[in-house]
């Protein structure tokens, strides 16, 4: 048997097989083990090579690499100085990409943002000198200080991958990607993300501070030298565009994107929550569902992935109907979250005949090989 067969096999294990009329079973007809199991390498060697430069959590930086893989946004909500920033600037050097980092004020301007058109006298015309959004990575730092004409340049680039100027409109660089940061501490004067904003970001979570043995080699090392120095570059541009774009073609069956439904909808019956997930939301949980597959070598969804990203995906979505005393509201979320997707039954595995286990030994042991 070969290898795309054992494949289409085990994700058929899970509900995943499609039927015969559309011409392929699983995994499709150009589904082939070792293009998954070379996108699921460069992801890991960027988790392995963040994790060494950074104090938290390795669950932290998986899920960071996770939503730039899934072409989305993430949005870090902690206290000062857990290394929020680092993160963003290790990962722009790590696909040897640009970075760059913008310190939002209550008086920050769209147009520091996205640039601003310049009289040129050598020319006699208006030339465009782009702003800080013109980066791969690009670290909003403290979002929640700017005030909404900001917010709002800075979410149009999100969304859209473009930013707009006197009328005209610039692309911005691919792969793209926006870490913000907000603190949930001294929020005097601030200007907070409202709930249709926060559902732009793909991942809200939190850094959380360092384990003890992490933070006491950080003081160690404390010699002034920058963490990131002599920090090799694992991919180019060019290649992390190819595992972004594998994630989009990892398949999704019907069952498993009928469980993502249902999940939501839950969200939105359940009595301590007054606005559940929207669409917007169940399409950032599959897409990352998607990229965790992805990680985990494989080219199929599988429920696991589905309930590993909900809390990440969804938490800062809910609006709850009361504040729980306490505890933050994120928290609040991910403990609802929890609940929902420990009662909403996942999709029964079909049936198969015994062929499926020695299919799972055979292909761990090709991948070993490999």
């Amino acid at each position: 048997m070969t290898e795309q067969a054992e494949g289409a096999a085990l994700a058929g294990l899970h509900g995943l097989s499609e039927s015969a009329d559309r011409g392929h079973i699983g995994l499709g007809v150009g589904y082939d083990a070792r293009d998954t199991d070379d996108n699921s390498q460069i992801m890991a060697d960027l988790i392995d090579t963040l994790d060494a430069v950074l104090s938290c959590s390795r669950e932290v930086v998986e899920l960071a690499v996770a939503t730039f893989v899934a072409g989305g946004h993430l949005l870090l909500e902690d206290v000062p100085g857990v290394g929020k920033t680092t993160l963003a600037r290790a990962l722009g050097r790590a696909i040897g990409g640009s970075s760059r980092r913008i310190q939002f004020t209550p008086d920050l301007l769209p147009g520091d943002l996205t640039g601003v058109d310049v009289f040129s006298q050598a020319s006699g015309s208006f030339v465009f000198h782009p702003g800080p959004l013109f980066a791969n990575v690009v670290i909003a730092d403290e979002i929640n200080r700017a005030n909404p004409k900001a917010q709002s340049a800075m979410l149009e680039a999100m969304g859209e991958g473009h930013a707009s100027v006197d009328g005209e409109t610039y692309e911005l660089p691919d792969p793209y990607f926006v870490v913000a940061t907000q603190n949930p501490i001294e929020l005097e004067g601030t200007y907070p993300l409202p709930e249709a904003q926060l559902d732009r970001f793909m991942v809200c979570t939190s850094f959380g501070y360092p384990q003890a043995a992490a933070e006491s080699a950080m003081l160690r090392d404390a010699d002034g030298s920058d963490p990131l120095e002599g920090m090799r570059q694992v991919c180019s541009e060019r290649q992390i565009a190819a595992v972004r774009g594998a994630c989009g073609k990892v398949f999704l069956s019907a069952p498993v994107a009928d469980y993502i439904v249902d999940l939501a909808h839950a969200t939105r019956e359940h009595p301590d929550v007054r606005y559940g997930v929207s669409p917007r939301g169940s399409l950032a949980l599959a897409a990352m569902a998607r990229a965790h597959a992805l990680g985990q070598g494989r080219n199929f969804v599988i429920p696991e992935d589905v309930q590993r990203m909900a809390a990440p995906a969804w938490a800062h979505r809910l609006v709850m109907a009361e504040r729980s005393f306490g505890a933050s509201p994120l928290e609040q979320s991910r403990t609802t979250i929890a609940g929902i997707v420990g009662r909403v039954p996942p999709p029964r595995p079909q049936a198969h005949d015994g062929r499926i286990g020695r299919l799972a030994a055979r292909r761990d042991v090709l991948s070993a090989e490999r």
